[in-house]
C-alpha cells in the first residue's frame, strides 16, 4: 500500500473537492460560461489576451522574460495585445489566410509566443517549432502540411533549407517584423473562427517513421482552461513558471494558454538548465507555481542542500509532466522544500490532462493522479472490455472530450489507428488502477516484460533501484531468455562514491526482490557511464538499451567464419 500526501489544509484550492467537481461537472455548461460571444465563434488567442484587457486587466504583468540569469523585460497584458496585433497587421499584409500553416522557429522568448498567438488571432494554424532542431526536423515537418510562411531569427535562419521546402513562399525574421508598417487598411483584428477550425499542429515522433502532425482545434482552449483553473490552481496573484519550450505541446498548452487564459502572469526563461539559476529565478520573481519534468527536479535533487541559499518560500505548487514521476523525487520534494510534487499524464494527442494529481487532493507516490473531472479513464483488455481493478491493462480513454486531437495531417489511417476499440482512445500506455481510482503506469506497450508468465513494468523496477544509495539512474527491459521468454536485465550508472563489485550488483538483486517482488528483481545487471536518452527531455531510451542487447545476442549466436 502506497502511503498518500495530504495537502496542506491551510491552503485555499479552485476545486475544493474532487468527488464534487466528478458529480457535477458538463463540458457544455463550462463551454458557455468561457465563450464570450452568443454566436459560438471563437477566437483562443483573444480568449489568452484581448479579453482580460477589454475586462480592465490590460495593466496586469503578462510576462517576464528572463535570460542569462538576469531578468531582460516585463509585459502587461495591454503591451503584449499591442505586440500582438502588430505581427497580426504584417501576416495579413504578407498574405496569411484562414487555415493557412504558419511555423514559429524562435527560442523561448517573449517574440516566439507574440508570433504563435498573431498567427492564431488571424486565423491560420500556429506550427511551433523547438529552437534545437536542425535542418533535416524543420524540412519534414513544414513540408508534411505544406506551411506557406516561417517566423525565425537570424541566429536560427541557417537551419531552414527553404530550398528544399516547395510551399514556403515567405520568410520573416522577427527583426523585419518589429520595424515592419503595414498600411493603414491592414487590419489586425481578431478573425473570428467556428470551435472545430484549426489553432495549433504539433508534430510527434513515434518509434518508427516520420514525425505525425497533431492537429487540434480551437475547441481545445475549452480543455486547457479548465485544467489550467483545477490543476495548476491559478491565482489572481499567481507567478507561473511552465519551462518547456512552446515548440513542445506542455509549453504552448501549458506554457502559454493554460496560465494566460486564466491571467497569470507568467516567467519565460531563455537557455539551458541550471539549477542555481531556476532558484535565483523563483526567489527575485516570486514564483508561486513551477511546471516542469522529472528529469529536472532529478538534476535539483543531485544538487543536494543548493535550495537553502535561496529563499523558496513564494513557491507554492509544483507539477511535473513528461515521464513517470519516480516516488523517490516526490518524497525529496516533499521533505526538503515542504511541498508536494503533483504528476501529470497526457499526451499531444489528447491536447490536455486526462490523469492529474489536484492541489486538493491526497497524492499517492508513484501513481499519475486519478481522471480530469468529466473524463472517463479505462483500463481495457485486449478485445477492448474493462478490466477490475489492480489490473495491468491497456490505458483509454473515453470519447469525445474538448482537447481530443481533430486529425493526423494527411493521415486519417494514423488517426483511426487511435480508435480501434469503438467509443475509446488507446494511448499505447499500460497502466493499473487501485480501488481508489488512482492509476499507475506500467510503461508503454511494447515496454512490457513478460518473464515466466508474470507480467513486469520497467518502471516499477527502475523506481525500486533508484532508491537504493547507491544508484544514480536506471533502464530496465525485457532480454529474451529460452526458459523465461523474457528475463529482467537493469542498465545503471552509479552514484559517486560507489564502485561496481559482485557484492553491491547481488545486493541491488536482493534490494528489488525484498522490497518489491522476486519475479521482478533483476537476473542480470550491467553497469554504464552513461544511459541512452532523449536529447529534449532526457527520457532513458529503453528501445535503444533492448537494440543493444538484441544485437550482442545475435552476435554471440552467430558462429564465426
Amino acid at each position: 500500500m502506497t502511503t498518500a500526501l495530504s495537502p496542506k489544509s491551510d491552503r485555499k484550492h479552485n476545486l475544493s473537492s474532487y468527488q464534487e467537481a466528478l458529480n457535477n461537472h458538463d463540458w457544455k455548461v463550462l463551454e458557455e460560461e468561457l465563450l464570450g460571444r452568443k454566436d459560438g465563434r471563437c477566437n483562443a488567442s483573444y480568449e489568452a489576451v484581448d479579453r482580460h484587457v477589454e475586462e480592465g486587466y490590460g495593466s496586469k504583468i503578462a510576462l517576464h522574460y528572463v535570460k542569462d540569469g538576469l531578468l531582460q523585460s516585463s509585459l502587461t497584458f495591454e503591451q503584449l495585445q499591442q505586440k500582438i496585433e502588430h505581427y497580426a497587421k504584417v501576416l495579413r499584409s504578407r498574405g496569411v489566410e484562414k487555415g493557412d500553416r504558419v511555423f514559429i522557429f524562435l527560442p523561448k522568448n517573449p517574440e516566439c509566443y507574440i508570433a504563435i498567438l498573431a498567427t492564431i488571432r488571424v486565423g491560420a494554424i500556429a506550427g511551433p517549432l523547438f529552437e534545437a532542431f536542425m535542418e533535416d526536423a524543420v524540412r519534414d515537418r513544414i513540408n508534411d502540411c505544406d506551411g506557406t510562411l516561417l517566423i525565425t531569427d537570424q541566429d536560427l535562419i541557417n537551419r531552414v533549407p527553404a530550398e528544399d521546402i516547395p510551399s514556403l513562399q515567405e520568410i520573416l525574421l522577427i527583426e523585419e517584423i518589429d520595424e515592419a508598417e503595414p498600411e493603414a487598411d491592414v487590419s489586425g483584428e481578431v478573425e473570428w473562427v467556428d470551435r472545430e477550425d484549426g489553432l495549433l499542429i504539433h508534430y510527434t515522433s513515434g518509434s518508427t517513421g516520420k514525425p505525425k502532425g497533431v492537429l487540434h482545434a480551437h475547441r481545445s482552449f475549452i480543455h486547457h482552461a479548465v485544467s489550467g483553473k483545477w490543476v495548476l490552481d491559478v491565482q489572481d496573484d499567481d507567478v507561473y513558471w511552465c519551462t518547456s519550450h512552446p515548440g513542445w505541446v506542455t509549453g504552448s498548452v501549458y506554457g502559454l494558454f493554460a496560465p494566460w487564459l486564466n491571467r497569470a502572469t507568467i516567467v519565460i526563461q531563455g537557455g539551458r538548465f541550471q539549477a542555481e539559476s531556476w532558484y535565483k529565478i523563483i526567489e527575485e520573481l516570486k514564483v508561486t507555481t513551477l511546471y516542469s519534468a522529472p528529469t529536472a527536479f532529478r538534476l535539483l535533487k543531485a544538487k543536494g542542500d543548493l535550495y537553502r541559499d535561496y529563499d523558496l518560500s513564494s513557491l507554492r505548487h509544483i507539477l511535473s509532466v513528461g515521464e513517470p514521476l519516480n516516488p523517490e523525487v516526490i518524497t525529496w520534494a516533499w521533505d526538503n522544500l515542504q511541498l508536494r510534487i503533483h504528476d501529470t499524464w497526457w499526451m499531444t494527442e489528447t491536447g490536455g490532462h486526462i490523469i492529474v494529481n489536484l492541489p486538493s487532493e491526497p497524492i499517492k507516490p508513484g501513481s499519475m493522479g486519478r481522471a480530469f473531472p468529466g473524463i472517463q479513464v479505462g483500463i481495457l483488455d485486449e478485445e477492448g472490455n474493462e478490466l477490475p481493478a489492480n489490473s495491468i491493462g491497456q490505458l483509454a480513454v473515453k470519447t469525445p472530450w474538448p482537447g481530443l486531437m481533430q486529425d493526423i495531417w494527411g493521415d486519417r489511417g494514423k488517426y483511426e489507428s487511435y480508435f480501434v476499440y469503438p467509443g475509446w482512445y488507446i494511448s499505447g500506455d499500460l497502466a493499473l488502477r487501485d480501488e481508489e481510482g488512482y492509476i499507475f503506469f506500467q510503461g508503454r506497450n511494447d515496454d512490457m516484460i513478460n518473464s515466466s508468465g508474470e507480467r513486469i513494468g520497467p518502471f516499477e523496477v527502475e523506481s525500486k533501484l533508484i532508491e537504493h544509495p547507491a544508484v544514480a539512474e536506471a533502464g530496465v527491459i525485457g532480454k529474451p531468455d529460452p526458459v523465461r521468454g523474457e528475463i529482467v536485465k537493469a542498465f545503471i550508472t552509479l552514484r559517486d562514491g560507489y564502485e561496481e563489485t559482485p557484492e553491491l550488483l547481488e545486493s541491488l538483486r536482493l534490494f528489488v526482490r525484498k522490497n518489491l517482488a522476486a519475479h521482478a528483481a533483476p537476473r542480470e545487471i550491467e553497469v554504464m557511464t552513461e544511459l541512452p536518452k532523449t536529447q529534449i527531455s532526457g527520457k532513458i531510451l529503453r528501445r535503444e538499451l533492448k537494440q543493444r542487447e538484441l544485437e550482442i545476442q545475435l552476435a554471440s549466436e552467430t558462429p564465426s567464419k
